[in-house]
């Protein structure tokens, strides 16, 4: 058995059920599990692995992603999408991504973890909906692995294209059939139901736009036969994505939603910018979670989501970074300030949101919606999942009054410090389980031959 100490913390936040900040803590962990929580000096003086704070870091539980686009970094800031709204973007981006190979994947599935895990990620779920080439989730799996990342990846698809009335080109859509195999084979093969778990699966057919209704009932069928396999879907990303809906199958998304059975506590849903207020309501009653990216709805003009509103109904709320092609960064410590800044925006209101309830929606929150019931929070019996920020920098002089609320007011951008599963994956800023230099050379090379085949 192995144990960890990290001590002298100058703040441990630990977002427990009291929402104890604790001056001077410490923890205490054994076998990558938390055994212990409080004041260094109530806690053992020593372990295998010993991390002296020198009270100068804060503590808090690794924050939550619950939605991505990892292959999109591969394509940032491309000049003929930078101007264009959702539809747009995609119809822009489609034929590039269409030359994706399983290389080019599993780089930019190891760089998207690589920077989560450096602003302060430790769990993330990431969407796959198209597989061109020689491309699978296994060639995704894999890249996070090795970086270290607990993973929840998800199994999406295509299968409507513009012959049939969808958005993506027919040369990136796939037959139903071959989809729910492939599928049944992933959750077969990967899937970890047992809390502490590092790899979950998740069924995720893209989009009302791009899937039929047929492939979502039968997806949720499927989901539903094995335990902890979860759903999740685009929905009301903006209003084009409303009137789709509308005309196609004559609902809104919500109740499109619910009539394909995508409502429940074993789904989430992405962006939900113009969900209704009945569905905002219905979505409340039945435990459904949202996904709030704020960055990439305002990268694409998509409006802001009334997250506010949302968290009143009882509706579960994560953060999401999105695809690094409409954020387009990939820092979740950033989409947490900026989810706090434009709920104040949205509510005109400067009480619509305060700094711990963004970190709340950071961590338990997310935690909540990908169905964890051992991650995002800090107490015994709890997944060893915590980050450490230095606060012994220029953004956060002057913060003595409230060094909590410095987190999300004063901009951290990157943590000191990442423990995910009790290994340490972060250390003094720096990413220790691959080679940023030559996954960078990697990646370079991957985005090259993307654009130019």
């Amino acid at each position: 058995m192995s144990t960890l100490l990290v001590r002298n913390i100058h703040t441990l936040i630990t977002m427990d059920e009291q929402r104890r900040e604790i001056r001077h803590g410490a923890l205490f962990v054994r076998d990558r599990v938390i055994e212990q929580v409080g004041p260094t000096e109530a806690l053992p003086s020593t372990a295998d692995e010993v991390l002296d704070l020198q009270d100068r870091h804060i503590v808090l539980p690794g924050l939550v992603n619950t939605h991505h686009h990892f292959f999109q970094n591969l394509t940032r800031v491309v000049p003929a999408a930078q101007n264009s709204d959702l539809f747009g973007w995609l119809d822009t981006l489609y034929p590039i991504w269409s030359n994706l190979t399983a290389e080019g994947l599993f780089v930019s599935a190891q760089l998207a973890a690589a920077e989560l895990v450096l602003s302060g990620c430790t769990t993330a779920s990431d969407h796959l909906y198209l597989y061109p080439n020689d491309c699978t989730l296994d060639d995704e799996i894999r890249a996070v692995q090795e970086v270290g990342l607990r993973f929840h990846a998800s199994r999406g698809s295509m299968s409507v294209g513009k012959s049939q009335g969808g958005l993506p080109p027919d040369s990136l859509v796939e037959d139903e059939a071959d989809v729910l195999k492939d599928s049944e084979r992933l959750i077969e093969q990967y899937h970890d139901a047992s809390r502490h778990a590092m790899l979950r699966m998740t069924l995720a057919p893209c989009s009302p736009f791009s899937v039929t209704q047929e492939l979502m009932r039968e997806s949720a069928e499927m989901a539903r036969r094995y335990p902890a396999v979860r759903l999740h879907t685009h929905l009301a990303e903006n209003s084009s994505d409303v009137s789709y809906s509308l005309e196609k199958f004559g609902m809104r998304p919500g109740e499109y939603a619910e009539s394909v059975g995508w409502l429940g506590e074993d789904v989430w849903h992405a962006h939900c910018v113009k969900l209704s207020d009945d569905a905002i309501d219905k979505f409340g009653r039945t435990g459904t979670g949202v996904a709030h990216c704020p960055c990439s709805n305002m990268r694409l003009a998509s409006g802001i989501a009334p997250i506010r509103k949302m968290l009143a109904r009882q509706v579960p709320v994560g953060l999401g970074v999105d695809g690094a092609a409409s954020n387009d960064a990939t820092n979740l410590l950033q989409e947490a300030r900026q989810a706090f800044l434009v709920a104040r925006v949205r509510e005109e209101d400067a009480g619509a949101m305060t700094a711990r309830q963004v970190l709340d929606i950071a961590t338990r929150g997310g935690a909540r919606v990908l169905g964890r019931d051992d991650i995002g929070f800090l107490a015994p019996q709890m997944s060893a999942d915590f980050i450490a920020v230095d606060i012994d920098r220029p953004e956060f002089a002057g913060t003595q009054q409230d060094i909590v609320a410095a987190l999300i007011f004063c901009h951290a951008s990157q943590v000191a410090y990442s423990f995910i599963n009790g290994q340490r994956v972060v250390d003094q800023g720096r990413l220790t389980t691959v080679d940023m230099t030559q996954l960078l050379s990697r990646h370079r090379q991957a985005a090259i031959a993307l654009i130019q085949p």
